[in-house]
């Protein structure tokens, strides 16, 4: 799939928010938004983005696909899936889950086992900062996990390699630049423009300024 065909399905199903005011987990505000959870409730279209981050990486010897918890674990199971389609072999999906001080992730459930001394392929939906793959990937390779790529939805962050601890790959479906304010800066705010509660961080955000 090229960039063209992923925007349309990410706009088919309604993934894509613009002219709207949007606070970023970054706390930065902008126009537009790709909500990824729009995404997943349509699972022929789940599917088909999933295979093309696995056609992408299929020749690279994956044996495990693993995402952080939660909304990941959808795209580590399709991208699996179609991995051992493509290949003929048995490739295992899993997941990295939060730790409860929320620094850092952690590989369990017997998952670890699976993980370990094993070529694996990270996967997220949207990459912002980066912050949640770079530390599955650090996760993994605790485990002497070999990481041989990071497959992602959506580039947002103009996010590089370097961002995301260096896997030896970094593919993105689709790569998307949007504006961003500081709230000082906003001119949405100044305008006083209601902020989204939908999606994104507006709800908390509303919250803190109460």
């Amino acid at each position: 799939m090229n960039e063209k065909q992923v925007l349309d399905v990410l706009r088919k199903v309604g993934a894509v928010i613009t002219g709207s005011h949007i606070v970023y987990t970054s706390g930065k505000h902008g126009t537009a938004y790709v909500n990824k959870d729009a995404v997943y409730p349509h699972t022929k279209e789940t599917s088909e983005l999933c295979r093309a981050i696995a056609e992408e990486f299929a020749n690279r010897g994956a044996d495990v696909v693993i995402a952080p918890a939660i909304g990941g674990v959808i795209l580590s199971q399709w991208v699996a899936h179609h991995l051992s389609e493509i290949t003929g072999r048995e490739i295992f999906g899993v997941y990295a889950e939060k730790l409860e001080n929320g620094d850092g992730f952690i590989i369990k459930r017997g998952y670890d086992e699976i993980v370990a001394d094993k070529n694996v392929l990270v996967v997220e939906d949207v990459l912002t900062t980066g912050g949640s793959a770079k530390k599955v990937i650090e996760a993994t390779r605790a485990l002497n996990g070999n990481v041989i790529g990071l497959g992602v939805l959506c580039n947002r962050g103009k996010i590089t390699p370097k961002d995301v601890a260096n896997p030896s790959r970094l593919f993105a479906l689709v790569n998307v630049c949007f504006d961003a304010w500081n709230e000082a800066e906003c001119p949405l705010c100044a305008r006083g423009v209601p902020i989204n509660t939908d999606v994104g961080k507006g709800r908390e955000y509303l919250s803190r300024k109460k």
